[in-house]
């Protein structure tokens, strides 16, 4: 608590803690109007007070007097040399003043009792503690064994000090540790929860913002939510609490699900579900893998429960102990449904001055916000978002409790896509294991490294020689790493791990979202967005559906919504058609080879071929791919603002649709040219197809798989780098930058870089904001990469393998930026990932294309297998010459400029493609080999889509999207849960039945006594009248 506890606890410099403690003053000051005046008065002995009460423990620290007396037992000194080690936590007040201090540190017990003692206006200390005169040596009820005379002393410095001040000064509310507690995520009163909070300036002077802010929290207030105001800082907060009436009201309005007290035969239908050797299976798992399972006692197995619709007619039934039973993410989404639904305006109450949104987007407030759960988020840290932790399993019921379902759901399927990554990764290491030990086998790099005599055309048209073909010996030899007899076999597990992967999916988040409660909610419960209704009540068109009670009219597509979609998507082609002439743009300077020459030596040699021109246009199309990402990232949501999207959900799908199509062509266009464009329509020396006068560019002898496997693995980890330096390091250095601005008060003269961070909502203030599609960007990331995967994996059986490795520190580094550097967002209900699913399926189908083609067009299987069979060459040694074509020099369209070179007298040379000689009748045609291997590749193509598409629609049929056990659950739980409603409404039909009885007779009785009373009463006046 003090300053040696506050340095442990906390990692604020000297001066934030005087200004932290100087808050705790005003606002204890503030709570009470005679200690105000006071504190008005005598601010300056108060300020002396405070520094003596909360810095004598650190002074006496260093005084040799004190380290004497303290130290003058065996007991003492132990206490004395643990005080101040790293991560020793001292007792503080509060524990002392409850009675709980019983083992603590002697000089907070002091301070304690001093404060107590100035809150009660006295100038003593209770009876057994020592303060001069009236110490006792075996210590008191608080004190205990090792008192000591060093607390005699910290207690007459105490006294001394404070001697100045006023009985009237003295008297504190309560302890700066009391206060702390109660305020630091609470209300004032330190009992009511602060569940959402509002921002902002303080020194905003506009009379039109002030008014806007009244009316729009009366209108919350109206709807039952609680407001304090916090006024301490520049920045002004307003602390919202929501009682249990509000969160009952609107949990029955949005069809909330909360979990039910166990209801009698819900544990025979749990038990059944469960596969009966899942039990054996289990434990057999656990104790093989207990390292990589989670701390039960930290997050412990949760029973499962019957979840129901809430209602407030059965309260009775629901278990207000579950940790879900309207948990911290759902409170939240409840307040911010209030909040984007409250005007700002008397008399205009229309669908443009309504919402928290608008108010923030003009100015009025700052931010709104929920917070941080400090217990909660350091167990989550520690436990989860650590790196050291990265083989552990997720607690994705607590990540779910923490920030809602929508995000436990991203991090499910990110942990399961990781988790499936695994077993293709070990195939993909075996298959390029493979290429290593038959590395020696390969026919044709073989051929190509012994060969010393065949001479190669020169690849452009002047300035380039002729050159050997043992000169390619290295590319061909790491060509065969990836082009050999396993590719096929790769692409066809690929293609059966995609659709497999996509299906378990489904049949575990399936079971996930039934234990959340959620099975059944579906997007159409769910509210317009506010900025909706603001934009069709601007509309002409719909003027006469807005007027009176229609709040969400029905919006036509053609008349209305046809246009804002159609210019939204035309500036998506527009970007797209943009990407396209950017990747022209490297594939000419790849064909030009210009930019490299004067910078990397002779274009003649096989590095540069090879080697250098590959990846230097490979960086440069992962520069301008990062740059067209950035500007249409930010169009795109501009773009999707444009359109009428009536739900968040419609937005968040549009949006991405809109941005994943750009992706696509963006990441993919450069991979797609070098595996189905490259090299195939090059023609011939003596007739060059070119592109701008140049030629195209041809691959090595063996193929452009090795190109395309280098541009795949630079794009792919470009990527990675590139995003994790955006998601993790920027946020780190803004965060870093601005306590380094604070600490070192650079900006003590602008107000508005003074805020001290002394509770959870002001601390909460400096981090990040968290949009409502801030999931979007991790989707997007990983989808992308799955793309990358499934399309073209196959040129770099390692693919997956790094994909895994990137995964496993991206699931924490997410974790890490979400609990540290963001605000904590609203919690979102969700039972699927969205459109994802639905992209990733279309994906898998294009791969399968894909494959085929890269397959058939791109490796030399299918000539391998026409030579083989056209030749009877089992062992394919002469398949080498078969794919190299003669070629006479002087027949070359232009000459080459050889100069000085060694092969100015050469007559003959050799290219890689399939036509005549020049000495046949028909020179430099097309040879009917060509037409069989055409014919052949195009059969594969036929056949291999044929073939994974009846496995993939085989596994589909039999991996059902939810498990035969979990639908029989459903069905028994939903039977149940009627049966035990009815037998509910039963008992209080007849409870309200016996009840009207009772009351009935009840009354009964009363009008009986009542006209007996009056019959007594009449003979009474009858006698008397008589007499």
């Amino acid at each position: 608590m003090y300053s040696a506890v506050r340095t442990h606890d906390y990692d604020y410099p000297e001066s934030e803690m005087d200004e932290r403690e100087s808050l705790y003053f005003d606002t204890i000051s503030l709570a009470d109007s005679e200690a105000a005046a006071a504190a008005a008065a005598h601010r300056k002995s108060i300020s002396q007070s405070r520094n003596t009460i909360y810095h004598s423990a650190v002074d006496l620290a260093n005084d040799e007097t004190r380290n004497s007396l303290r130290l003058g037992s065996g007991a003492a000194a132990e206490h004395a040399a643990l005080a101040w080690q790293p991560g020793y936590r001292q007792s503080t007040a509060l524990e002392h003043l409850n009675g709980g201090g019983g083992g603590g540190d002697q000089t907070d017990a002091v301070i304690a009792a001093q404060m107590l003692a100035l809150h009660n206006g006295r100038n003593h200390l209770p009876t057994g503690i020592g303060v001069g005169g009236h110490t006792g040596t075996q210590g008191g009820a608080l004190g205990g064994a090792g008192a000591g005379g060093g607390d005699d002393e910290v207690s007459r410095r105490l006294l001394r000090n404070s001697s100045t001040v006023s009985n009237k000064d003295k008297k504190l509310p309560i302890t700066y540790s009391q206060w702390k507690l109660r305020t630091y995520r609470r209300f004032d009163d330190g009992k009511r929860s602060v569940d959402f909070v509002l921002a902002y300036n303080g020194e905003d002077q506009v009379e039109d913002h002030r008014h806007k802010r009244e009316i729009f929290e009366a209108n919350l207030q109206r709807e039952g939510l609680q407001l304090e105001h916090n006024k301490v800082q520049r920045v002004h907060f307003i602390k919202i609490h929501a009682p249990f009436e509000v969160l009952y009201r609107y949990a029955e309005i949005l069809k909330i699900k909360v979990p039910l007290k166990p209801i009698p035969g819900q544990d025979q239908i749990f038990d059944e579900a469960a596969p009966a050797f899942k039990s054996c299976f289990t434990r057999m798992c656990r104790s093989l893998f207990s390292s990589v399972q989670l701390n039960t006692e930290l997050f412990p197995e949760r029973e499962p429960r019957i979840h129901l619709e809430f209602s407030r007619n059965y309260l009775e039934l629901y278990d207000t102990e579950h940790p879900n039973y309207f948990d911290d993410s759902t409170r939240y989404s409840i307040i911010n449904f209030i909040l984007q639904r409250q005007h700002f305006l008397e008399g205009e109450e229309t669908a443009d001055n309504l919402g928290i949104e608008k108010l923030v987007q003009d100015g009025i407030y700052t931010c709104a916000y929920t917070l941080h759960d400090k217990a909660d988020r350091d167990r989550l840290l520690k436990e989860w978002a650590n790196i050291t932790k990265w083989k552990n399993l997720q607690p994705l019921d607590q990540i779910k409790d923490y920030f809602g379902a929508k995000v436990a759901l991203y991090f499910a399927w990110l942990g399961f896509y990781t988790q499936m990554l695994i077993p293709i990764s070990i195939f993909g290491l075996l298959c390029f294991l493979y290429g290593f030990v038959t590395w020696s086998s390969d026919p044709i790099s073989r051929d190509i490294c012994e060969d010393s005599g065949t001479i190669m055309c020169p690849q452009c048209d002047r300035s380039c020689d002729y050159w050997r073909l043992n000169e390619t010996c290295t590319s061909s030899k790491f060509n065969y790493l990836i082009d050999n007899n396993m590719t096929v076999v790769f692409a066809l597990a690929m293609a059966i791990w995609s659709v497999t992967y996509l299906e378990f999916w489904k049949r575990y988040s399936a079971g996930l979202v039934h234990r959340w409660g959620l099975t059944g909610f579906t997007h159409h419960v769910e509210h317009p967005r506010p900025q909706y209704l603001a934009k069709i009540s601007h509309s002409r068109k719909l003027a006469g559906k807005t007027q009176g009670t229609t709040l969400d009219p029905d919006v036509p597509f053609w008349s209305i919504k046809f246009l804002p979609n159609f210019t939204s998507y035309s500036i998506m082609v527009l970007f797209i058609c943009i990407s396209v002439i950017a990747i022209a743009g490297i594939i000419i300077y790849r064909m030009a080879q210009r930019a490299s020459h004067s910078i990397l030596g002779s274009e003649n040699s096989m590095t540069f071929k090879v080697m250098i021109l590959p990846m230097t246009a490979g960086i440069i199309d992962l520069i301008v791919i990062s740059l067209l990402d950035l500007v249409y990232s930010n169009l795109a949501i501009r773009l999707t603002n444009y359109e009428y999207c009536r739900t968040q959900t419609e937005y968040d799908e549009s949006l991405t649709i809109k941005n994943y199509v750009f992706q696509f062509v963006n990441y993919y266009s450069s991979l797609f040219y070098i595996a189905f464009l490259k090299g195939k329509f090059v023609g011939y020396p003596a007739k060059y197809n070119r592109v701008l006068g140049f030629r195209q560019e041809e691959c090595n002898p063996g193929g452009c798989l090795m190109e395309l496997c280098m541009q795949l693995v630079i794009i792919m980890a470009g990527k990675q780098a590139v995003n994790a330096i955006v998601e993790m390091l920027i946020p780190y250095l803004m965060r870093t930058v601005k306590e380094m601005i604070y600490r070192h008060g650079w900006y003590k003269s602008h107000k508005e870089q003074r805020l001290v961070p002394y509770n959870q909502f002001t601390e909460d203030y400096n981090l990040l904001p968290a949009e409502n599609n801030s999931l979007y960007v991790e989707y997007l990331e990983m989808v992308v990469q799955f793309g990358f995967i499934t399309l073209f994996s196959l040129a770099f059986p390692l693919a997956p393998l790094l994909a895994l490795l990137n995964n496993v520190i991206e699931v924490r580094l997410d974790a890490i930026k979400m609990l540290r550097f963001l605000r904590r967002p609203v919690g979102m209900r969700a039972r699927d990932i969205g459109v994802w699913h639905n992209i990733m399926t279309v994906v898998t189908r294009i791969a399968v294309a894909s494959s085929a083609m890269i397959i058939a067009f791109s490796t030399n299987l299918i000539p391998k297998i026409v030579y083989a069979a056209s030749t009877d060459d089992r062992e394919l040694n002469g398949y080498l010459n078969f794919t190299l074509a003669y070629f006479n020099t002087k027949d070359f369209q232009v000459q080459p400029l050889l100069g000085g070179s060694q092969y100015v007298n050469e007559t003959e040379c050799r290219y890689t493609e399939f036509r005549n000689p020049p000495t046949d009748d028909h020179p430099y045609k097309r040879p009917m080999i060509y037409w069989k291997i055409l014919t052949g590749r195009l059969a594969f193509i036929v056949i291999y889509q044929n073939i994974i598409n009846m496995l993939q629609g085989v596994l589909r049929w039999a991996v059902p999207d939810v498990s035969g056990r979990l639908l029989k659950r459903i069905k028994r739980e939903n039977f149940l849960l009627r049966e035990h409603i009815i037998e509910y409404e039963k008992q209080h039909a007849m409870l309200q039945a016996q009840t009207a009885v009772q009351n009935q007779l009840h009354q009964t009785k009363s009008q009986e006594s009542s006209v007996l009373r009056q019959r007594h009463g009449g003979g009474n006046e009858d006698a008397t009248s008589f007499v």
